[in-house]
């Protein structure tokens, strides 16, 4: 099983002793995900957080129209879920796709919650980086309210760069809220700069 990467991140914020890894290489099951293959579609209740430990994917709704829009993408050492149905158990608004054939870690929420009681340590560390996730929430609205799309994709840019080749420019206009032309006038025209 491929554990290790899990464990590093959890050690970036408290190290951890063998009980602790050990029930952490019990408690996550490792799936490998071809690419364009779906964790999360909507309707489905999300039961599980997931580790991306190889790979990418993305999180996304579909509108009326049929017209898909990006909420987040992960790659290695990143989380994806819909918090929202996970916490919950209502059924999701989401999908969760891969855009690479990935390896991903995933614990259900049960599971979360005991590795919480039993060990309070993965409560911290799921508190913290629970914490940033909402900051860089916080940030991405903030900044689609109040700065341009030029603007947002520089910021894109500059915090995501190992997105690029990996992402489509589809995939990064529509996480931005732009369309491909427009993007692709954005990208021409800093280009010109």
């Amino acid at each position: 099983m491929t554990i290790k990467p899990l464990i590093d991140y959890f050690e970036k914020f408290l190290p951890l002793n063998e009980e602790e890894k050990s029930i952490v290489e019990n408690i996550f099951k490792e799936r490998t995900i071809k690419r364009k293959q779906f964790i999360l579609q909507e309707g489905d209740v999300c039961v599980y957080n997931t580790f991306v430990v190889e790979g990418c994917l993305k999180m996304f709704m579909v509108d009326f129209n049929g017209k898909e829009h990006n909420l987040q993408f992960a790659v290695e050492n990143w989380w994806i879920g819909d918090i929202g149905s996970f916490h919950s158990e209502e059924a999701s608004k989401l999908y969760i796709e891969a855009l690479e054939n990935s390896t991903i870690l995933q614990i259900k929420k049960e599971d979360q919650l005991k590795l919480f009681v039993d060990y309070p340590k993965f409560n911290r560390i799921f508190r913290v980086f629970t914490e940033n996730a909402l900051v860089s929430t916080q940030r991405r609205v903030l900044q689609n309210i109040s700065s341009t799309a030029e603007e947002r994709y520089l910021d894109f840019l500059k915090r995501h760069p190992y997105f690029f080749n990996r992402i489509s420019n589809v995939q990064i206009a529509s996480y931005l809220g732009v369309t491909p032309e427009f993007l692709s006038a954005i990208r021409k025209k800093i280009a010109k700069s």
